[in-house]
């Protein structure tokens, strides 16, 4: 027996099995060769597909995985956008599009006609093939971390309009050619069905998403219901003319907000994406190509030369034009030339519509042919190579520019290390994405878990469960890409406790969570929380969090007036901007025109993304009606301040008061910053413990219970 007899493989496990390993050893060995992955994927379906090596047939796998990774490809494109940036630059976007849609549209139909001697409609199909585009390139964004970027977000804002105008174009072309010319009632119908898609689908993701992720926080639930909303938005698109690959975009757009870059569920959708659907779909696309016919001549070459050369060559004029009239540098060229210039599965999807539509009823001849086809798929591949290689090389200079800017500007060093006392299985995996959103991505430091426990009887039993909440929150932390370091110890004092591992692990501030019972007594602040905010001169972090973070729309924060002077002011402006940025969310804060200058001036310079808005508040004895204002989905932040610093007042003391009604339906967060500018000491000489109330404390409120 020969061994072509056991060709193709059609058993699906064998099937499964070569494609895991073509996933696994194309970036090797592209990577030995310092060739885009990417590329090396589709080279690997050319190798084993039926034009090649035939060792693998495309069944209907490929083309149900297939499909799944183009959708993935077009919803991580949503999802990971600065949805921000899109709208600061949406007419950037506007003009790039549009010329990224006319340009190749225009030069493809005029060589069609001219030169291939396509008829009319023909040259108008080929001529939406050619102004679409697949962001077949995007995963390389990824890898150097670049999706943020403001030409990055034109670059996809503008794929997706120059392939929605191609998709409208061809249901209008499909339409005409069906009723012998478009009516003014199809494009009234379209611009309906689409306007009413936008609208109802966003408001009903939107509330479902919300609803959903107030009730459940299983990741696994939260992972396929996310995917279910991609499928459903695709399906729906697809009802109304447009192709489900607009859908998915669109579906991630409105999911954006929802789903922060930095947490546990994006790292999910990321890795699922990267590690199967999109290498799947990449394989897929190779094995349709059949490298053979460029050796064959003809017409199929004269067909794929002219929609390689004037298609690409009207991708890079919109591009570069853009570039110049943006006054935007050349890498910037190079990136929206890479993203925008790539075809892929539907272009083939494009010219079948074609080999379906008869020149003339029952003539038997129709709109494209079999040559067509094989130049479009032809024009895949190359196209492909020229994307990726194209992106790959922009993405490397912007990343070095980047890193040239910031050796210009040299920066104190960073001393950031983030300990996270946890306690409560119920709030610790809340804690420690609350850390994850507000830790610098670029140190890539991992955080610190501690769970101490009394010295007692017990101790052994707590001991235990303290392993299995330290487990829990390293889970947590892992399913986010983020190291975690725990510890589990005994301690006499549990303030004491978690100061000497403070102290043991060099930390920069806390992070904790306020105690979860639901009545609120004079011990406010728990059993250690204030013992540890009066010993620590470091920056503390409260939080008690009662709706899902990615459903906060607002930061509402409470600024006291000098919280400028003190030393801790930058590091808790800088936590609350990354972490309005990872929530997508606006952050307001309230406070006295020179503490809000300082803000702004901060926030203008080193996160121009964060949508920061700034109130007036002239004095602290304004804050119960700005707790009273805070709605269900935002967040209270109350910078307050330890007794003797710049900034406190005693107004402050009543803050127990002020936050207990707000306490039980609303998340809360509480920040003493950094203060005095000095180390803090633990020695026999100096008060290890300070009770919650001082007898001045208890003569006050005896005063005040009096005199009212």
């Amino acid at each position: 027996m020969h061994l072509s007899d056991y060709l193709p493989i059609t058993d699906p496990t064998l099937i499964f099995f070569v494609v895991l390993i073509i996933i696994l050893m194309a970036p090797i060995i592209m990577g030995k060769l310092r060739i885009p992955h990417i590329i090396g994927m589709v080279l690997a379906g050319v190798l084993v597909g039926k034009y090649g090596l035939n060792i693998l047939a495309r069944d209907d796998s490929f083309h149900l995985f297939g499909r799944v990774g183009l959708y993935y490809i077009m919803f991580l494109a949503g999802l990971e956008m600065d949805t921000e940036g899109l709208k600061k630059n949406a007419r950037s976007v506007a003009a790039f599009g549009l010329l990224s849609f006319v340009a190749p549209f225009a030069l493809t139909f005029f060589t069609s006609v001219h030169y291939l001697r396509y008829s009319t409609s023909a040259a108008l199909l080929l001529a939406c093939i050619m102004s679409s585009c697949t962001l077949i390139a995007y995963p390389i964004v990824g890898r150097y971390g670049l999706q943020r970027k403001r030409v990055v977000t034109i670059s996809v804002g503008a794929s997706m309009l120059s392939l929605l105008l191609s998709l409208v174009t061809l249901a209008a072309l499909t339409d005409a050619h069906h009723s012998e010319g478009t009516t003014l009632t199809f494009w009234l119908v379209f611009a309906a069905k689409f306007a009413a898609y936008c609208a109802l689908l966003a408001l009903a993701i939107r509330r479902t998403t919300r609803w959903f992720l107030h009730r459940y926080s299983d990741a696994v639930m939260q992972f396929i219901f996310v995917l279910a909303v991609m499928f459903f938005s695709a399906a729906v698109a697809g009802w109304i003319g447009l192709e489900g690959i607009f859908g998915a975009f669109y579906s991630g757009l409105v999911l954006n907000r929802f789903i922060p870059n930095v947490s546990p569920l994006m790292n999910r959708i990321e890795f699922t994406g990267n590690a199967l659907f999109i290498p799947y779909f990449l394989i897929g696309v190779g094995m349709l190509i059949d490298v053979g016919i460029l050796f064959e001549g003809g017409g199929i070459l004269v067909v794929m030369a002219t929609m390689v050369i004037f298609g690409t060559l009207g991708k890079a004029i919109a591009a570069y034009a853009s570039c110049l009239v943006m006054r935007l540098p050349w890498a910037a060229g190079n990136m929206m030339f890479g993203l925008t210039s790539a075809h892929a599965a539907g272009a083939i999807a494009m010219v079948m519509v074609g080999m379906e539509m008869e020149m003339a009823p029952g003539s038997g001849t129709f709109l494209m042919d079999h040559t067509a086809l094989n130049g479009v798929v032809m024009m895949i591949l190359f196209t492909c190579i020229i994307s990726t290689i194209v992106t790959e090389q922009a993405s490397k200079q912007m990343v070095l520019q980047s890193v040239r800017n910031k050796a210009v500007e040299p920066k104190e060093g960073d001393d950031e290390k983030i300990l996270i006392p946890v306690k409560y299985p119920e709030t610790c995996d809340t804690l420690v994405n609350i850390a994850i959103m507000m830790r610098n991505r670029r140190l890539n430091r991992g955080l610190v878990a501690l769970n101490v426990v009394y010295d007692d009887d017990n101790a052994a039993y707590n001991q235990q469960q303290g392993q299995e909440l330290m487990a829990q929150v390293t889970k947590t932390a892992a399913a986010a890409d983020v190291r975690m370091q725990t510890q589990v110890r005994l301690a006499t004092n549990i303030a004491n406790g978690i100061k000497h591992a403070f102290m043991e692990y060099d930390a920069s501030e806390i992070i904790m969570g306020l105690h979860i019972h639901q009545e609120v007594t004079t011990r406010f602040w728990g059993e250690f929380a204030q013992s540890l905010y009066n010993g620590l001169n470091r920056q503390i972090i409260i939080a008690r969090c009662i709706q899902p973070l990615p459903t906060l729309r607002t930061l509402q924060v409470a600024v006291p007036s000098r919280a400028e002077f003190e030393p801790g002011f930058y590091r808790w402006v800088e936590r609350l901007a990354r972490m309005a940025r990872n929530l997508d969310c606006r952050i307001t804060f309230n406070g006295r025109e020179a503490s809000l200058q300082a803000i702004r001036e901060y926030i203008t310079a080193q996160h121009q993304s964060v949508r920061a808005q700034y109130e007036q508040m002239t004095h602290w004895n304004e804050l119960p009606a700005l707790i009273r204002s805070v709605n269900d989905d935002d967040m209270l932040v109350v910078v307050t301040a330890r007794k003797g610093t710049i900034s406190y007042k005693t107004a402050m003391d009543w803050l127990p008061e002020e936050l207990a009604p707000h306490l039980r339906n609303h998340n809360t967060m509480i920040i003493f910053p950094d203060q005095y500018g000095k180390a803090d000491l633990m020695t026999f000489t100096a008060a290890q413990h300070t009770e919650q109330l001082s007898a001045y404390d208890m003569l006050r409120a005896l005063m005040h219970r009096i005199f009212g």
